[in-house]
């Protein structure tokens, strides 16, 4: 054998292991593939991936404050989900009013912002602010030097 046939066979052995180490790694993640399809996903997280704007806020709430009747209706929706009934994204306003409809008054934290001199301001500051003024003594009060009754 020449010295390129040597060369020629190195290579194609070099070509043969890196395809029987591809072919050990698809059979390895065909493997892995049927394991992870019978792993579930869990209702909420499912349901979770639907949520939009707002959406998990709600969902956290009604949580922490009804648990086990917040557990039924994501079960519920996820059903629902998986059967393709439901495709849209659900924001937060949806889901509270979900919840509503079925008797469920989840509280959510509020906040209302005004404009104020080119800056948003929450209301309850803005209104603090006008008392704190409201409070403050007026400039235009009289003084005791400029009392109205003379000195005899």
């Amino acid at each position: 054998m020449t010295e390129e046939d040597k060369e020629l066979e190195l290579l194609k052995a070099k070509r043969m292991l890196e395809m029987q180490k591809n072919i050990s790694q698809r059979q390895k993640i065909e493997e892995v593939k049927p394991e992870s399809k019978a792993q579930k996903v869990s209702p909420r997280d499912l349901v979770l991936k639907q949520l939009g704007y707002r959406g998990d806020e709600v969902l956290q709430n009604a949580e922490s404050q009804f648990p086990n009747e917040t557990k039924v209706i994501v079960e519920k929706l996820a059903e629902l989900i998986q059967g393709g009934e439901i495709t849209e994204i659900i924001d937060g306003g949806k889901l509270l009013t979900l919840f509503r409809s079925v008797g469920i008054r989840v509280r959510v934290q509020t906040t209302i912002n005004v404009e104020q001199d080119g800056k948003m301001v929450s209301w309850s500051d803005k209104l603090k602010g006008e008392t704190k003024s409201l409070s403050e003594p007026v400039s235009d009060q009289v003084s005791s030097n400029d009392s109205p009754v003379e000195n005899i």
